[in-house]
């Protein structure tokens, strides 16, 4: 599922636009979580943080931070690999359930650089959860970009973290493997080979159209036309809705589109079931510390019927904290079920 493009060098700004594809409703909510939000791994607790950095981010069933952006302009996105494997639970080594994965790095990093650092000096592991509601194991990778346009893309493939870091890396979509979809793009006209530019909804094949596309992008004279190019990119690497194929929940139409603005700190949200485009800026929120957690309710009577659009930074509610699934809370469901 999904696609993820950086565009770094929109007249001065950079922007990033991704594509969630997904078989099933997620019941995505847009969420803002101030500095010094608390929070743990959602493994076993060792890891404990206050955010140091405020952040918006979309989630699934509330549950998950599946995307987002903080205010120093780092960005992140989770998308489907279905060759993820994480390797066995190791306690000597820091952990991230899959839940959290993102928001740890919203929370405490400006940029790419130094979460990679960390990344990469403390080996942490991921640690898989299961859908509490169908029973579904998510197998996913991590994009992280900033507003100086460096980006990483982190993966665990047979239980070994890889990270690919380079400003280099704009387009990331799924299966195979980053260094295998590397190579498949070099075969492509204008990338080192002389295939045609593919037209399939294959990751492979939204790569290389993602990748061919956001060079072309002509240079915008507003925000709005750079945030509008943004789509028009992202939109080509989109899924039409269909029955998902057999064994492949990767394969699925897309749900929603997201563009952000990592410079001016704008975030833009649409939906491919709601008819607006919403929208907010960070400038506008508070994101002080002991400020409330705020959602936007996507699911609401108002998004449905169209009544919410445009600039929304206003329009968010305090309903209580976000309470992101964690490895504690499956096991008091499972327990729950045996009883029943």
């Amino acid at each position: 599922m999904c696609t993820r493009v950086v565009w770094p060098d929109a007249a001065g700004a950079v922007l990033v636009g991704r594509n969630m594809d997904y078989h099933r409703d997620l019941g995505t909510n847009l969420w803002i979580q101030p500095r010094g939000t608390r929070r743990d791994d959602g493994v076993d607790g060792v890891l404990a943080w206050s955010a140091q950095y405020g952040s918006i981010v979309a989630t699934a069933f509330d549950m998950i931070s599946v995307d987002g952006m903080n205010e120093a302009g780092l960005a992140g996105h989770v998308l489907w690999l279905a060759e993820s494997s994480y390797g066995e639970h190791d306690p000597s080594r820091p952990a991230l359930s899959q839940a959290v994965w993102l928001q740890y790095f919203l929370d405490n990093f400006a940029t790419v650089a130094a979460a990679v650092e960390w990344i990469e000096s403390n080996r942490v592991q991921v640690v898989q959860l299961t859908d509490p509601a169908t029973g579904e194991v998510p197998t996913i990778h991590l994009a992280l970009d900033d507003a100086s346009g460096d980006s990483a893309i982190i993966e665990y493939i047979g239980g070994e973290m890889t990270v690919h870091h380079s400003p280099e890396y704009h387009v990331m979509t799924n299966s195979p493997a980053y260094d295998q979809q590397l190579a498949l793009l070099a075969r492509i006209d204008g990338f080192g080979g002389d295939a045609p530019l593919p037209g399939t909804t294959l990751a492979t094949d939204r790569f290389a159209r993602a990748a061919h596309y956001v060079r072309r992008l002509p240079q915008p004279s507003t925000p709005l036309e750079a945030i509008a190019s943004m789509f028009s990119v992202i939109r080509n690497a989109a899924q039409p809705f269909r029955l998902p194929d057999a064994g492949k929940p990767d394969a699925s139409q897309t749900i929603w589109q997201v563009v952000a603005d990592l410079t001016r700190l704008r975030y833009v949200f649409e939906s491919t079931t709601r008819p607006n485009i919403v929208w907010v800026d960070l400038a506008d929120v508070d994101l002080s510390e002991g400020a409330p957690q705020l959602v936007l309710d996507l699911g609401s009577r108002l998004a449905l019927e169209g009544g919410l659009a445009g600039n929304v930074s206003t329009k968010f509610e305090d309903r209580g904290d976000l309470h992101l699934l964690t490895l504690s809370d499956l096991r008091r469901l499972a327990a729950h079920s045996g009883e029943g």
